[in-house]
């Protein structure tokens, strides 16, 4: 069975070959497979220089403990000891990450579409705090956003909303959030007081190009309508909006939210080259890889993934599990707090399978 050490190892050389393909005259000329093999030279360094450290602070906690029975120097050691440890477990846990290769589509932009799902009108609210959520955590990263589409209630509410989130490994950061989620609160439509429970899903597909799916003409039936929303009269009175239905897998992209249908027409098909380019991903997954590491990896979107509970002030996510007691700060935005350690747990779980494959 091939262990973590015999991963390690493999590193040098790989890193060895990289650096060689890097400097050949073909590559030079391919900006593309340059970015690439850079992102991999970095991530395969930046294990390197972990591997080393881990080294070092072995080194030093075994050193460290030969000092614990000294009458002058032990206490001093002791907690030494105590940092040493609680930094190994951190570097043996970001290494860990490192050796676990990206997905291809993890540097890629993202397509995120929320719904309002059980739950009426209080669930299209919930989807409306999910957008606030989700749109302060992309200022916080640096990312930039687009509003592609949107319907909204009759309170204000987003019964959909698809956004085209941009930056630096969207896809990788965001995949993690495809599920159900769950809220437990007092609607503002309760007079009674009494708590309900709704939902929203949410799914995160990378941005695909036009040379990733290619799109016969033939297999697309458009319409137009009028849009309804914010926009004034011109929203009402022009048939601006579009709706595409790809023929041959059923899917259909609505767009309304440009004045122009050209517009729109050019927002929906890049919502369905994405929804496209996902379901060839999860295909090539489900071809390579046994059912039960492919839902795992991925995450099935019908399952209910996190719970937003506001008379607790809890979050909890339901695949780690993780519980979080500062409901308010999460919805400011800040959700490295739940993404960083679901982001080690499926580390974890693809490096046991890249291990168990290896056999």
């Amino acid at each position: 069975m091939i262990t973590l050490d015999t991963l390690l190892a493999a590193v040098d050389p790989k890193l060895a070959r990289l650096e060689e393909e890097m400097s050949s005259a073909e590559t030079a000329l391919d900006p593309a497979k340059m970015a690439q093999l850079g992102r991999e030279h970095r991530r395969l360094a930046d294990l390197i220089a972990h591997r080393d450290r881990l080294s070092r602070l072995a080194r030093q906690i075994a050193d460290t403990e030969e000092m614990l029975n000294d009458p002058e120097l032990g206490e001093l050691a002791a907690q030494e000891l105590l940092q040493l440890q609680q930094e190994h477990e951190t570097t043996e846990q970001k290494l860990r990450h490192l050796l676990v290769p990206p997905e291809p589509a993890d540097s890629r932009n993202a397509v995120l579409e929320i719904r309002a799902g059980t739950g009426g009108e209080e669930a299209a609210l919930f989807g409306e705090t999910l957008y606030s959520m989700y749109s302060r955590y992309f200022e916080l990263r640096g990312w930039k956003s687009k509003v592609l589409s949107a319907t909204y209630s009759d309170l204000g509410g987003t019964k959909e909303i698809i956004v085209l989130v941009t930056g630096e490994d969207v896809y990788g950061r965001l995949k993690m959030e495809s599920g159900v989620h769950r809220v437990q609160r007092v609607p503002v439509t309760e007079a009674s007081g009494r708590i309900h429970t709704s939902a929203a899903t949410v799914a995160v597909l990378p941005e695909a190009e036009e040379v990733d799916v290619h799109i016969d003409p033939n297999d697309l039936r458009i319409d137009t309508f009028r849009s309804s929303g914010p926009g004034g009269q011109h929203v009402n009175k022009t048939e601006s909006a579009i709706r595409i239905t790809h023929i041959p897998t059923g899917l259909v992209v609505s767009c309304q939210d440009e004045k122009s249908q050209l517009k729109n027409k050019v927002q929906a098909l890049k919502v369905l080259r994405s929804r496209l380019f996902q379901r060839a991903l999860e295909d090539e997954q489900l071809s390579r890889a046994s059912q039960r590491r492919q839902q795992v990896t991925s995450g099935d979107r019908s399952a209910k993934i996190r719970t937003y509970n506001f008379p607790q002030n809890r979050v909890t996510d339901h695949r780690v599990p993780i519980t979080i007691y500062q409901l308010e700060e999460i919805l400011q935005g800040n959700l490295d707090q739940l993404l960083d350690p679901l982001a080690d747990h499926f580390a974890n779980v693809r490096l046991q399978a890249i291990m168990e494959e290896e056999r």
